[in-house]
Order: structure tokens, then C-alpha cells, then sequence
């Protein structure tokens, strides 16, 4: 495939900036005998949220992604040499950033990009990195789309297909007693795709969806949408959506369809802290899913990169996709992208089982020529189409305060 000429394309996007972080040792007498060195080494992108609606994802992407970076640094980089990272704003499906952000790091020469958190936003430029032959690892796209995207040779995800979130949830709700659900969902790639698993899924179950409808993201109110929720007769509602549930969730109260009067049901995309958003109680008893496994093991340390952080959503995914990347230019003994594609599905499947990059890199480093990786987002093993083939689906219920806790964890193979 023709590549555009870089320097061409880095007139264009001039003006465009980015956050660099290189955490490498120093090369002085007291230096360890791992410290990577600066030079020409891997450089990753990352095109994640630091604006828009799904900005409250970014913090434990970025801490994830981060703290790969230092790790790898820290056991002597890849082929001895420091990881990059060069940091970009995602926006959101409603802005014009990510492409450009794309233009960005192409022009600064990455092998390899994270992101986006969006589905929506991941397909403003899947194309220009297929184009570049450019590896792209999104944490957080979720949408089935992905997985039979004629121009995906180069796309992985370390989070599932919503075809397994959308089994889980239904099944939940199922398990939950309720019969009869409205689906309010946001119309991208997905909020559509999450709403046709949930469907499909919670009919199979022997349930029934008795009202659907796919509402604009960017509109100012949503009392017709409420209004019809109320009167449909359904004793569930599941609501897939971004930060817009800041409005969807009064009006519902509104129209007497509150957290209380019928089963909430969140997930991904808007299971997040509203104590400040809400009187308390106003969440309490609504539940939600998100993909990923217990956070626990790498909580502490998110939390040394990033103190602040009060949620891990997608932080380990976000570290998986980084330390698959080192691990796979490693395997390949070059950080070219085509190799890193090329490895990505043998570091991660078959072969000696390890965790977390410094475990596997030692394998790797000790001579063992096949190696499965662990993350701590759970088992990945990544298909020929870039999917993860089985995933961990956390159950979640809100508290009085308005925040939410785990209440279960569903692993499940996607066939």
C-alpha cells in the first residue's frame, strides 16, 4: 500500500502538538545495567480522551498506557532502547480532533497507536493508520463493527465485542426479574451495536423489548423519549449512552420512570461517579457492566502514576495494549509496524503463560521463542480479526452517594 510522503503530510498538520513522555534512565556511571538508552527506538501514539463526553475515561487510560511506559523503560526498554509516548486529545464523535491528532503522530513517525476510547471516534481515522500501516490497539472500542471491517488488517482491541457485554447484561436483567425492557441508546456505531446484542440477546432469554429508540447524542432535552419510556409498559431500561444520562436520567425521573420506579441498567460508556451530578439517592439501585476484570492488582500502581484517580475503567486494558505492543516489536526483533502486527497474535497466544510485560519480556530475553500473555485486564488472546476471544464483564449497583460498586465478575468466551 502507498504511504503519503510524511513530509508533506507534517506541513499539514503543523500547529497540531503533542505531549511527549520518555521515561529513561539517564546513561551515567550510576546507572543499572538495564537502563535503556534514547535513540531511535518504539514511539506509540495515543489518541484518548482528554476533552468530550467520554473524558472521564481518560485519566485510568492514560495512567494505564503510562505506567507500561515506565515499566518498560525501567527493564531496559525494546531492543535497548527507551519507549516514546507521545500523547493526543481523542475529543469525541461530536468534534473534529482525532483525525488530526492521527495526521499528528504519523508526522512524528510512531509505529504504533492506542486508541480511540470511542468506537465512533476510532473510525475518524482507522483508515489513515491502515493507509500508513500503522498498528492501532484501542482499550475501550467495543462496537462488533470491528470485527469485520474490510480495512482492519492493523486493528486490535484489548476490550471485548459489546456482542459479549450485551449477552451479560441481558442475562443480568433476565436474572434480575425483569421481563420487559425499553432500550434507549445514542446513535453511533456504539450505542447501535451494544442496543442490537442487548435486543437479541434478552429476547433469546425469553424476554421482551417492548420499546427501542436510537436518540441524538447532541440533543438539548429528552422528555419525549422519557414520555414513551414511561408509557411503554416496560418494568426495565436499559440506557446506553455517553455523559448525556446527566439529562436523560431527570427527565426519566420526570415522567415517574426514576431509578427506582424501574430498573436502571448503565454500562460502559456512562457507568461512572455522579455524587456530584446528583442528589444523593437519585442513582441508588441502578446497575451497569463494564468489560475488565478486577482492577485490584494494578490499582496501586495507576495510582502512583496518577493520585488523583477515583476510577480504573479501562486503566489495564490501556497498560495490555501497551505492554503487547513492547512485547511483539520484541518477538519480532524490530519496532517496525508491520512486524508488531505480525507478533501480536503469537505473544499473545499458545506457549508459555506470563503476566504483565517485565515476566514476559524475561522469557522472551531467556531464549523462549513462544510466549501467552496475561494481562491485567484478564486472558487475551487475540483473533485473526484482532478481537479478544473470552473477557470478564463486571455486574455493578450504585449506592445512595451515588457511586457504584461491584457486585459480580462474568468471564465468558465470545463464539
Amino acid at each position: 500500500m502507498a504511504r503519503l510522503p510524511r513530509a508533506l503530510l507534517a506541513v499539514a498538520t503543523a500547529g497540531v502538538t503533542a505531549f511527549s513522555l520518555v521515561a529513561c534512565s539517564d546513561e551515567d556511571p550510576g546507572s543499572s545495567s538495564d537502563a535503556c538508552t534514547e535513540g531511535d527506538g518504539l514511539k506509540i501514539g495515543t489518541i484518548l480522551p482528554q476533552t468530550g463526553s467520554l473524558a472521564f475515561l481518560g485519566p485510568p487510560e492514560f495512567a494505564g498506557v503510562d505506567l507500561a511506559q515506565q515499566e518498560i523503560n525501567e527493564a531496559g526498554g525494546v531492543l535497548g532502547n527507551c519507549v516514546e509516548v507521545l500523547h493526543e486529545d481523542s475529543g469525541d464523535a461530536a468534534t473534529d480532533i482525532a483525525s488530526p491528532a492521527a495526521d499528528a503522530l504519523i508526522s512524528q513517525g510512531v509505529q504504533a497507536v492506542i486508541g480511540a476510547a470511542s468506537s465512533s471516534v476510532s473510525f475518524q481515522f482507522i483508515d489513515k493508520l491502515y493507509e500508513e500501516q500503522i498498528v492501532q490497539i484501542s482499550p475501550a472500542n467495543t462496537s462488533p463493527d470491528f470485527t469485520t471491517y474490510e480495512r482492519g488488517d492493523y486493528y486490535f482491541r484489548t476490550a471485548p465485542s459489546d456482542v459479549l457485554q450485551g449477552r451479560v447484561l441481558a442475562d443480568q436483567i433476565i436474572a434480575d426479574g425483569h421481563a420487559k425492557i425499553a432500550i434507549l441508546a445514542l446513535q453511533d456505531a456504539y450505542g447501535t451495536g451494544l442496543s442490537e446484542s442487548v435486543k437479541q440477546n434478552f429476547t433469546e432469554f425469553g424476554g421482551e423489548v417492548v420499546y427501542e429508540t436510537i436518540y441524538d447524542p447532541t440533543a438539548a432535552e429528552f422528555t419525549a423519549e422519557a414520555t414513551a419510556v414511561a408509557n411503554s409498559g416496560a418494568d426495565a431500561v436499559v440506557i446506553i449512552s455517553f455523559n448525556e444520562l446527566v439529562n436523560l436520567g431527570p427527565a426519566l425521573a420526570e415522567q415517574g420512570a426514576s431509578a427506582q420506579d424501574l430498573g436502571w441498567y448503565l454500562v460502559d460508556g456512562n457507568l461512572a461517579d455522579y455524587s456530584a451530578d446528583f442528589d444523593a439517592g437519585f442513582m441508588e439501585g441502578a446497575r451497569g457492566t463494564f468489560p475488565g476484570a478486577d482492577p485490584e492488582p494494578i490499582r496501586d500502581r495507576l495510582l502512583e502514576i496518577d493520585p488523583e484517580l477515583t476510577d480504573f475503567t479501562y486503566g489495564p486494558e490501556s497498560y495490555d495494549a501497551t505492554a503487547l505492543i513492547a512485547l511483539a516489536a520484541i518477538a519480532g526483533d524490530s519496532v517496525d509496524s508491520n512486524s508488531i502486527k505480525d507478533n501480536l497474535i503469537d505473544v499473545s497466544t499458545g506457549g508459555t503463560k506470563c503476566t504483565g510485560f517485565t515476566e514476559c519480556a524475561k522469557l522472551l530475553a531467556d531464549g523462549e521463542a513462544d510466549i501467552d500473555y496475561d494481562g491485567y485486564s484478564g486472558p487475551i488472546e487475540f483473533s485473526p480479526e484482532g478481537d479478544v476471544t473470552a473477557a470478564t464483564i463486571g455486574i455493578y449497583e450504585y449506592l445512595a452517594d451515588n457511586t457504584y460498586e461491584n457486585v459480580d465478575y462474568n468471564f465468558q468466551e465470545l463464539n
